[in-house]
């Protein structure tokens, strides 16, 4: 599959000077996949992409925390938007088959959402590239179902399908939405699946969270209904009592300094038209990610 790039100014954090010599220098690839096949509330996902990287372009490229623009350390491109296969199963296929080449040339791919069904594809070459990979996972809901409304691969399964691979870790935080069926999966994988539900949050002990996480490689997917719905409404299901801005940066942040982020997706943002606040969260934890992941990195 050909992969065809927006030019800089289009594309994430709409950078305008010409900083890489080409596509090619570029370490971080943003892959727009405005999934929506399974949503079970409110639609709107197939346009989150799209306002993700309009908001993009106001991010502030000076990051107070590394006290540089992280962006120029490690390069940024942006693949055009694509037709999605209607078939959810194949489209699926459509973003495995793009983080490989990405994969294979050594690229840090970050997907845009798109409804959370997108991490069961997304994940398959990280499996086979990386041994033992582990999943740090935010969220409102559990996402353990087998299944939900007749489809198999549905958001509300996507980390029971995540976790039909061998796959040892998955450390999910914000969750306050699990639901009886998921209970038995959740008690037979508890030595695989840690849950770090919102309303234990004042008790939690970050270093021992991540603790499972250092020396290893990670992936980081991000349903942005894991912030608090104060933060957080334009999403297919806004959720109280979650997270807020500092909260999943802390995480996320400490994270990186013991282990090897290799990949994510931020999913489920249902763009409302003229509220730009969630928006621009998106865009910002976005950067945000990279520059953790990769800033570090020669």
């Amino acid at each position: 599959m050909k992969l065809k790039y927006l030019k800089q100014e289009e594309g994430f954090l709409g950078i305008k000077d010409n900083y890489l010599s080409s596509i090619d220098d570029a370490k971080a690839v943003i892959i727009p996949f405005g999934l929506e096949s399974s949503v079970s509330y409110e639609g709107g996902t197939k346009n989150g992409p799209y306002a993700i990287i309009e908001a993009s372009k106001q991010v502030e490229l000076f990051d107070e925390e590394f006290w540089i623009e992280p962006y120029e350390k490690y390069g940024v491109a942006t693949l055009e938007e694509f037709k999605i296969d209607d078939n959810l199963e194949k489209s699926l296929l459509q973003i495995e088959k793009i983080n490989e080449q990405l994969l294979n040339n050594n690229k840090f791919p970050l997907t845009i959402g798109g409804e959370h069904s997108i991490t069961a594809g997304a994940i398959r070459p990280f499996i086979k590239k990386y041994q033992d990979l582990a999943i740090l996972h935010f969220d409102a809901h559990a996402d353990l179902r087998d299944g939900y409304e007749g489809q198999y691969y549905s958001h509300a399964a996507a980390l029971r399908r995540v976790m039909d691979n061998d796959i040892s870790t998955l450390i999910s935080c914000g969750i306050r939405n699990i639901s009886k069926e998921e209970i038995p999966y959740l008690q037979d994988n508890e030595n695989r699946i840690k849950i770090y539900f919102a309303k234990d949050k004042k008790k939690w002990n970050i270093d021992e969270m991540i603790e499972p996480l250092k020396n290893r490689p990670v992936y980081i997917t991000l349903d942005l209904d894991g912030f608090d719905s104060s933060l957080m409404q334009a999403t297919g299901t806004p959720e109280p009592g979650g997270l807020i801005w500092d909260e999943v940066i802390e995480i996320i942040k400490k994270a990186s300094e013991i282990c090897n982020i290799v990949g994510a997706d931020v999913v489920e943002l249902s763009p409302i038209k003229g509220f730009h606040s969630c928006d621009f969260l998106a865009a910002k934890l976005c950067y945000k990610i990279l520059n953790y992941a990769l800033s570090n990195k020669s």
